[in-house]
């Protein structure tokens, strides 16, 4: 049988609104009734109803997490960072997938609002005017995390996709490089694919390379993508020397596309892209990329949305994190 509030309250010899201001940590209780209350709830093995405990404190001690793909090693990671932070406020997490689908999203953000979270957590998808309205019925803090709302409206945590991207290039530029492709993420993402575009085509125009569009190729950011763009490139008549993947995971299509033309990197083609996912130094040539920190995207989001929870000073809500440049093997130098 279900042991309830009124058995502790019974069995500790006191009311039942004693043994609540015990399991809430009112401070207004003596010790030697609150130390009865806990030598009879571990006698019992009683354990508290959080929905009772969030009716009456308006509080469930939960946050809600939407990631946009699971299977994804980014946003992996990413949840890592959320949920260490999380352990240490004593939040619980409530992790939903939404598997890249915009609908999907809406419906699960409205969902976990229903459930009354305490805070919630938009990781990585594009923040559409449908999210924005979505957000807005919302009573509950809200941070975005490796994304960001157009109008910098809500409070969020990401790193500079268009410098990352930038960086990436001239990283190329710098070993020679004057024929740069690019695979791209969608450029209806503001802000991670089209920044990224935008950080790629602004690194070429401060070289003062010309920008070429039959050297862009829209992928989905997988790794599909990068194999399916890569072949493209290599039936072009002018090949470029080198190819920057807006993903590790597009790169790494890119490279076994590479491979299977009996082609290789970096001899044959330089690739560089941007995240630092595990894999990138699991394939061969090691990749060289342009590393989001991505735990601590996570980590950061938590620990900002724990101080709105908080009701807490935050002095910057729209925070950037740092990215770094990771030389690897899958870069060479060409004569200019």
């Amino acid at each position: 049988m279900t042991v309830t509030i009124y058995d502790v309250a019974r069995e500790a010899g006191v009311s039942m609104a004693t043994v609540s201001r015990v399991v809430n940590n009112n401070p207004n209780v003596k010790p030697q009734t609150r130390k009865k209350v806990f030598e009879a709830i571990e006698r019992l093995g009683y354990r508290p109803n959080a929905v009772a405990r969030g009716l009456a404190s308006k509080k469930t001690t939960t946050v809600g997490v939407v990631i946009p793909d699971i299977s994804n090693s980014i946003f992996a990671e990413i949840a890592r960072g959320i949920e260490d932070i999380a352990n240490m406020y004593h939040y619980n997490i409530i992790l939903c997938n939404a598997d890249k689908r915009k609908e999907k999203e809406i419906r699960v953000i409205n969902t976990l609002l229903e459930k009354q979270v305490d805070g919630l957590l938009f990781m990585g998808g594009t923040v559409t005017e449908e999210h924005i309205q979505a957000f807005q019925t919302s009573a509950v803090p809200i941070v975005l995390c490796a994304t960001r709302d157009e109008n910098g409206t809500y409070p969020s945590v990401d790193i500079d996709h268009e410098t990352a991207a930038f960086d990436a290039v001239n990283t190329l530029i710098r070993h020679g490089h004057r024929e740069i492709a690019m695979i791209s993420g969608t450029l209806q993402d503001p802000a991670n694919g089209y920044a990224r575009f935008q950080g790629y085509k602004k690194a070429l125009e401060a070289a003062g390379i010309e920008y070429q569009e039959d050297l862009v190729r829209i992928g989905n950011y997988r790794y599909e993508s990068g194999v399916e763009a890569m072949k493209y490139f290599l039936g072009l008549k002018k090949k470029p020397t080198a190819v920057f993947a807006a993903t590790d995971e597009m790169a790494i299509g890119a490279i076994h596309s590479i491979q299977d033309e009996g082609l290789k990197v970096p001899d044959d083609f330089s690739i560089i892209s941007v995240d630092n996912i595990r894999m990138a130094s699991m394939v061969r040539p090691l990749l060289t990329t342009v590393a989001q920190p991505m735990y601590d995207l996570g980590a950061v989001a938590m620990r900002l949305l724990t101080k709105l929870m908080k009701k807490e000073t935050v002095e910057n809500p729209r925070v950037i994190l740092p990215h770094e440049t990771i030389l690897r093997l899958s870069v060479n130098h060409v004569n200019k």
